[in-house]
C-alpha cells in the first residue's frame, strides 16, 4: 500500500480518484444507513469508483426495512435495542454481533466480498471478521470514535470498576488494530493513536475526514421565522448528550441576556440525544427559554434553512480527552455555510477551523458568552471569519477531497498481495516485551 502520511500542518496532497475493483462489506453498529452520513458518503464514493458495496447496520425509527437497495448499494438492517445500562450494553452488543455475523455469511454466500470495512463503536467487529480473515478477506478498521475516551466522557471513570472497563476497552481497541490490514482515521489525532497506541504501521493508516458534501450543503435564503422577531441567530447543530456541554451553552446564553443585555439574539439548537429533555428543562429554569428553540432532529432542508439564517455557529463541547482529539462534524458544517464559530479551545477544533473560529477558555461559559458577544457585535469580523472558513472547507476538507483519498486507499489495498497473518500479529502483540496491561497502565 502506498503511504498516506501528510506532514502535520502541511497542505493535504491531492490525488486523482482511483478505480476500485472489488466487493466491500461495510458494518456499522451505532447508526443506520443512509442516516449515518459518513458511512453513506464512503459507500457512495466506493460505488462510484467501481466497487460493489453492501452495508450491515441497525434498524432505527425511519430506517426499519430489513433489506433495501438504495442507489445501487445493498443495505441489510437488523433489530437492535439501544442500551440504557451496563447490562443493556451486553445485550445490545451481543445482539448486534449475532445479526452482523448472520447477515455477513448470508451476503458472503450470495456474493463473496473482498473486504470487511468495520466502523466503530464498539471495537468488537473484528470478531465478526475473524472467520472471513481465515478465508482471505481483508479487514479495514474505520476509526470513528476513540472508545476508551468516549467511555470516560460519558461515565465516571475514577472508580476501580470504571478503570477496569477502560482497560478492557483499550485492549479491544488494540486487538482491533492488530486484526486490521489497514486503518482509516478521521483526523491526525486519531492517526497518532492508531500508530502509537494501536501499533499500526504509519503507511497503513489513511486520514479520511468526515468532510461536508458541498453539492448537498448549499447556503439558501434566510428564514425570518427562525429569528422570532430578533435581529441575530446563533445555531448549534449536533448530538445532545452530557459531553456536548449544552448546560455550558445555556449558562452562556443566560449571561448574554441577563448580564450583557443582549436581547437581540435568538438561539436555535438542532439535534437530539439523551440529554435533550434535561437541556430544555435547564433553559426553562435559567429563564432563557424564550431565547432558545430546541428543534430536535430535523430533515436536511430544515437544517440548511437554520444554517443559512444563522450569523454564528457555536460548539460548547466540553474540553476532555474525547472532544480534544475528535473532529466534530458541526464545525465543518458551520464552515460550509460561511459561519464564524465560537468554541472551546480543543486540538482538532482548532485544526479544522483555524482563524474561522474564536476559542474560549476551557469549559468557561462566561468566556464563551464573551466570544459570542464579540462576534455578534462585529458584522465585518463575522464576514471575514466566515469567508476564511468556507475557503478552508473548499480547499481542504470537502468530501470530494476525502473521497479521492478513500478510493486511493482502497485501490492500493486491493492491489497489494496479503502476506501477513493477523493471528501472528496478535501473537506477537502478546509476546512483546510490553504487554497490553503494561501498555494501558
Amino acid at each position: 500500500m502506498n503511504a498516506f502520511p501528510e506532514t502535520e500542518g502541511s497542505p493535504p496532497v491531492r490525488r486523482p480518484p482511483r478505480s476500485v475493483t472489488g466487493t466491500i462489506l461495510i458494518i456499522v453498529e451505532n447508526l443506520p444507513v443512509p442516516f449515518d452520513r459518513r458511512v453513506w458518503q464512503e459507500a457512495c464514493a466506493l460505488r462510484d469508483a467501481g466497487a460493489k458495496v453492501s452495508v450491515i447496520c441497525p434498524q432505527m425509527k425511519g430506517y426499519d426495512r430489513p433489506y433495501e437497495v438504495l442507489d445501487g448499494i445493498e443495505i441489510h438492517r437488523h433489530p437492535l435495542t439501544e442500551a440504557a445500562s451496563s447490562a443493556g450494553y451486553v445485550a445490545e452488543y451481543g445482539t448486534a454481533f449475532f445479526h452482523q455475523t448472520r447477515l455477513a455469511w448470508t451476503i458472503f454466500r450470495k456474493r463473496r466480498f473482498d473486504v470487511i470495512h468495520a466502523c466503530n463503536p464498539p471495537d468488537l467487529i473484528f470478531l465478526v471478521a475473524f472467520p472471513f480473515k481465515l478465508l482471505g478477506v481483508k479487514f479495514v478498521f474505520d476509526h470513528h470514535d476513540i472508545c476508551p475516551e468516549l467511555f470516560e466522557a460519558k461515565f465516571d471513570a475514577g472508580s476501580l470498576g470504571a478503570r477496569a472497563v477502560r482497560q478492557a476497552l483499550l485492549t479491544l481497541e488494540r486487538l482491533t488494530f492488530a486484526a486490521a490490514d489497514a486503518s482509516i482515521a478521521t483526523n491526525e489525532s486519531y492517526r497518532r493513536i492508531a500508530v502509537e497506541r494501536g501499533g499500526m504501521r504509519p503507511d497503513r493508516v489513511a486520514v479520511v475526514r468526515s468532510g461536508p458534501d458541498l453539492t448537498r450543503l448549499k447556503r439558501g435564503e434566510r428564514d425570518p421565522a427562525l429569528l422570532k422577531g430578533r435581529d441575530l441567530l446563533v445555531a448549534y447543530v449536533g448530538v445532545i448528550g452530557n459531553q456536548e456541554g449544552l448546560d455550558l451553552l445555556i449558562d452562556a446564553i443566560r449571561h448574554l441576556v441577563t448580564v450583557r443585555g443582549r436581547t437581540d439574539t435568538q438561539f436555535c439548537i438542532v439535534g437530539a440525544g439523551p440529554a435533550l429533555h434535561q437541556a430544555q428543562q435547564y433553559a426553562e429554569e435559567s429563564g432563557v427559554s424564550a431565547y432558545v428553540d430546541f428543534l430536535g432532529r430535523v430533515p436536511d432542508d430544515k437544517l440548511i434553512s437554520v444554517l443559512s439564517t444563522a450569523d454564528v455557529g457555536v460548539n460548547p463541547d466540553r474540553v476532555n480527552a474525547m472532544n480534544d482529539k475528535s473532529t466534530m462534524n458541526k464545525i465543518l458544517e458551520y464552515m460550509a455555510f460561511s459561519l464564524p464559530i465560537v468554541q472551546f479551545d480543543v486540538t482538532e477544533g482548532r485544526a479544522s477551523a483555524g482563524e474561522a473560529s474564536l476559542y474560549a477558555a476551557k469549559n468557561d461559559p462566561m468566556d464563551l458568552a464573551s466570544k459570542m458577544d464579540l462576534l455578534l457585535s462585529e458584522p465585518d469580523r463575522r464576514q471575514r471569519m466566515g469567508a476564511l472558513g468556507y475557503e478552508r472547507v473548499c480547499s481542504q476538507f470537502a468530501w470530494n477531497h476525502q473521497a479521492a483519498t478513500l478510493t486511493t486507499f482502497y485501490a492500493d489495498l486491493l492491489e497489494r498481495p496479503e502476506k501477513r497473518s493477523w493471528i501472528a500479529r496478535i501473537r506477537r502483540l502478546f509476546r512483546s516485551r510490553t504487554s497490553i496491561v503494561e501498555h494501558v497502565n
